[in-house]
């Protein structure tokens, strides 16, 4: 396309990294403000703390609605992408507009399905007599957005998988300014709490949506949705189900953390801990955030010069990408160590949770200095179509590791430290424990397939 100017298969590599990954950071950054921004000013209220265990009880289903999105679109992007190596231009359309149809009906479904059993669930989650309106609130509102959340979410991947990156940062900015602006209006202007963050935050989504719809069926875009291929085919959704069950587990997974922790938290430490636990996992979401827009940036170029057998350039390209993850985890680990507080008073400034967020802000992220090297390698097998192995990584950190962990600390080694540090220490141990396993199982892989590639 005459407006397309970047080229995955020729141009450098440091260049295109810089290029791609650069507004996909920014719009990691911009989109961690939709719930960031509603707890900052959900944390000032003058219920504040419990207001803030409410969204923290609710926010395990949030993450749910997102992971479905990326079930959808983290696994067609980066088929698209292979298929536009293979110069296979109906087959990459044909993706993204089946995907399109798949988060509709995806959507209808989840919306439905939480609002029957979103009271059970938020009880069964660890909300308190005293959290639970605030969390039904929150969410009552929050659900009806599903369909905007699953739409700007699910088909962002297909903008920035073209090369198009600074329109895909735009989608998220254009929907985080919006929230932004929205926000106080509705909690303080309109005096509706926590009912208004969601409502600042679901009318944002909708116009992230407007936006993505707009420019995947307009004249800038390389792909199209085209009316024929929105029919939803077997041959077609059930290698993208198959590719995205990697990142979906990936998202969903930590929200089976969340309640897992919500409710060793609440057991050990009460309202307080949980409070505690949603300013951590907004700081997760800082730190984490960006380090997935740097993946998403490179992911179009690994993609594209796989599906091209350009092995040389995957090499490279994964070789840069491994270090600056390496760099970022290491500094994110260093800041948190050091001072922990500055994370902490961004969202409540009460002595009693800034102390106890502080303290366990610095066990949580013990591990995560390592972190980086995980990602680079599970981001790298997702964008080469590796979804078996990627599936088996997404697992084992979450599942077979960190949920188990989360209750066996506590229980096995309290004479030795208190229980509810032992909670958070379940972290940095599955950290520490998947970040090997994934480099060694990553190793046997590059060396088998790019070290005596007939490339070389």
């Amino acid at each position: 396309m005459s407006t397309q100017t970047t080229d995955l298969g020729r141009d450098s590599i440091g260049k295109l990294l810089f290029k791609l990954a650069t507004p996909a950071i920014i719009a990691q950054l911009v989109n961690v403000l939709y719930n960031i921004v509603d707890r900052i000013f959900i944390g000032r209220l003058p219920e504040g703390d419990l207001a803030m265990a409410g969204i923290g009880v609710a926010f395990p289903i949030i993450m749910l609605i997102s992971a479905t999105s990326a079930l959808i679109g983290m696994g067609g992007a980066p088929l698209a992408a292979i298929k536009m190596g293979e110069q296979d231009h109906d087959g990459a359309e044909k993706i993204m507009s089946n995907a399109l149809s798949m988060l509709v009906i995806l959507s209808i479904l989840l919306m439905m399905s939480l609002l029957i059993f979103k009271e059970p669930l938020l009880l069964a989650f660890g909300a308190s007599s005293q959290t639970l309106v605030y969390a039904n609130d929150y969410l009552g509102i929050y659900i009806l957005g599903t369909l905007f959340v699953q739409i700007a979410i699910g088909m962002n991947p297909f903008i920035n998988t073209q090369g198009f990156a600074k329109i895909g940062m735009m989608t998220v900015m254009v929907g985080a300014v919006v929230n932004i602006i929205l926000d106080p209006i509705f909690i303080f202007g309109l005096h509706l709490g926590v009912k208004g963050a969601a409502f600042a935050t679901i009318t944002a989504q909708f116009i992230s949506a407007i936006w993505v719809i707009r420019f995947l069926f307009g004249k800038k875009s390389t792909l199209k949705i085209r009316k024929e291929f929105l029919i939803p085919e077997p041959k077609v959704v059930l290698p993208i189900m198959a590719l995205g069950v990697s990142p979906f587990i990936m998202q969903a997974t930590e929200s089976i953390v969340l309640i897992s922790l919500n409710n060793q938290l609440a057991h050990y430490g009460g309202d307080l801990a949980v409070s505690a636990m949603t300013i951590i996992s907004s700081v997760n979401q800082i730190i984490l955030l960006p380090l997935m827009g740097l993946t998403s940036g490179a992911q179009p170029i690994i993609s594209y010069n796989y599906g091209a057998q350009q092995f040389d350039r995957v090499k490279k390209t994964f070789i840069l990408l491994l270090i600056v993850c390496l760099i970022y985890t290491t500094t994110m680990w260093l800041g948190i160590l050091l001072v922990p507080e500055v994370f902490v008073n961004i969202f409540n400034d009460k002595p009693e949770l800034v102390a106890i967020t502080s303290r366990s802000l610095r066990i949580f992220f013990a591990g995560i200095f390592v972190f980086g090297v995980q990602v680079a390698c599970q981001q790298t097998f997702l964008a080469l179509g590796q979804a078996k192995i990627s599936l088996v990584l997404a697992l084992l950190r979450k599942m077979i590791l960190l949920v188990p962990l989360i209750f066996i600390l506590p229980a096995t080694l309290k004479a030795f430290m208190a229980p509810l540090d032992l909670v958070f220490m379940a972290e940095p141990v599955a950290d520490i424990i998947a970040a090997l396993t994934t480099v060694i199982c990553f190793i046997i892989f590059y060396c088998k397939t790019f070290v005596h590639s007939p490339q070389e």
